[in-house]
């Protein structure tokens, strides 16, 4: 009930802060404003503090100089090429800039853990690493983060993170063991004919029309060559073309994601893509350049770590607001430090009363949830490094 009522009592710190970051998203690598802020806030809590990892990033130490494990608090800070349109009184102040995705709030709750947890350390045995990576948003700031030692110094022993989460009930924890979101991979693809007068196709080799062709042809690869048992997607997200109406185009451009939890299928999609491909265009005459690349590995929760998880939920939100949530054909880069690290990711119901998905211009949340999320963060550390 301590930690309840040091959450209550920072509460307006928790949507202050929130508030403070709304106003500044900054994209992937960019995050100077972001890092300077919180950097200057885990300084005046007295935390040791590293800057400038993989560009942007920032770690904050809250040592209780005890032995004991290490708990990894991780919270991304990109924001995404998106102009708001919430007409919020804290709406972004950068042009073509927002917090679409929620990390506001993650950085919020993860701020907000370090000023609960550092009131209450003379209960914690070990360090609570607080970590605030860049370039979540498919640019793999994890990786990056991993890449420059952010799971040493002290050896990370358990990895925690939280992601908002519009498609379960406000407030409600939903926790997975086991594959939780997708692996994601993306690929860039030129196909290259011969422009034409539009009102002599005979003498042209159709960008425009193969692409259509290979489009609809990639459909199938999902629908016909997966077993219908194992999810996976692929998506075309980008088509461009041609210049005008009446010029037959001679490049065209695609870009798609491809996402699935089945290793074996993620292994073997790129292969069966460029078959596809290569068969459209042999067909029709057309050349291609093929551009695949892998991104982020499946969201795999540790079954133990989703345990402790799950019963930190249960003091939070209570048995009745702790669910199960449908895995998701979403990405995130904590799978990164998930492979390296026993721990968990999970979800914070941010509920869908308008009806607004993560990345819509219009996104936002009940700040209430902030203290959920704050409590939740405190409750783990408790459980983990709890004398």
């Amino acid at each position: 009930m301590y930690l309840k009522k040091i959450v209550d009592e920072n509460k307006e710190l928790f949507i202050k802060t929130r508030r403070e970051l709304h106003k500044i998203p900054e994209v992937a690598f960019e995050e100077k404003k972001t890092s300077a802020y919180i950097a200057e806030y885990l300084k005046q809590e007295n935390l040791e503090v590293i800057t400038n990892i993989a560009t942007t990033g920032v770690v904050g130490l809250l040592r209780t100089n005890r032995p004991g494990p290490t708990l990894m608090v991780r919270a991304d800070m990109d924001a995404l090429p998106v102009t708001e349109q919430t007409g919020l009184e804290f709406t972004s102040t950068h042009a073509g800039r927002m917090h679409a995705c929620g990390h506001d709030s993650h950085m919020a709750m993860a701020l907000g853990a370090v000023t609960v947890l550092n009131k209450i350390k003379d209960q914690l045995n070990g360090t609570i690493k607080f970590v605030f990576q860049p370039a979540e948003e498919g640019f793999s700031g994890a990786k990056a983060m991993i890449g420059e030692g952010v799971l040493e110094n002290p050896t990370v022993d358990f990895a925690v993170g939280c992601h908002v989460w519009p498609l379960i009930p406000q407030g409600a924890i939903g926790v997975k063991p086991g594959p939780l979101m997708a692996a994601s991979d993306r690929f860039d693809l030129e196909i290259r004919g011969i422009s034409s007068h539009g009102a002599m196709p005979h003498l042209a080799i159709d960008a425009l029309e193969v692409s259509t062709q290979v489009v609809s042809a990639l459909q199938r690869i999902v629908s016909r060559n997966i077993n219908p048992l194992i999810p996976a997607v692929i998506t075309i997200g980008s088509l461009q073309a041609g210049t005008t109406f009446n010029v037959i185009p001679e490049v065209a451009h695609l870009r798609g994601t491809v996402r699935t939890f089945d290793k074996g299928v993620r292994k073997e999609l790129p292969k069966r893509i460029e078959q596809v491909i290569k068969g459209v265009c042999d067909s029709m005459n057309a050349t291609y350049k093929l551009n695949y690349l892998p991104i982020y590995p499946p969201v795999i929760n540790d079954d133990d770590a989703v345990e402790t998880i799950r019963k930190s939920a249960w003091e939070v939100v209570g048995k009745e607001n702790t669910l199960v949530p449908e895995m998701s054909m979403c990405a995130e880069d904590m799978s990164f430090y998930l492979e390296k690290v026993k721990g968990c990711f999970y979800f914070l119901g941010s509920g869908q009363e308008n009806g607004l998905p993560l990345h819509n211009s219009r996104f936002d949340f009940d700040e209430d949830i902030l203290a959920t999320g704050v409590e939740m963060f405190g409750r783990t550390a408790l459980s983990i490094l709890g004398k």
